[in-house]
């Protein structure tokens, strides 16, 4: 297993809906942690690398309803 940890912007402030649409990620194979992050706005992710793709991640994270992006450098 090759854990990866990256951090998105939030596109709206984190709500009950967003919370729960967090938790519910949680059963997608190869997505270890999802939670709000340090950073007010923002959205800590852990994968498995060996399983997902940065890609793969960011459209499971799309797919669930959490709108977000990688922020810009």
């Amino acid at each position: 297993m090759t854990k990866i940890q990256i951090e998105y912007d939030l596109l709206r402030p984190l709500d009950a809906v967003l919370l729960e649409r967090i938790a519910g990620i949680h059963g997608v194979y190869g997505m270890t942690r999802v939670q709000p992050g340090e950073t007010p706005g923002r959205l800590s992710v852990e994968y498995d690398a060996s399983r997902l793709t940065e890609p793969q991640v960011e459209h499971n994270l799309h797919r669930y309803g959490i709108p977000v992006q990688r922020p810009h450098s």
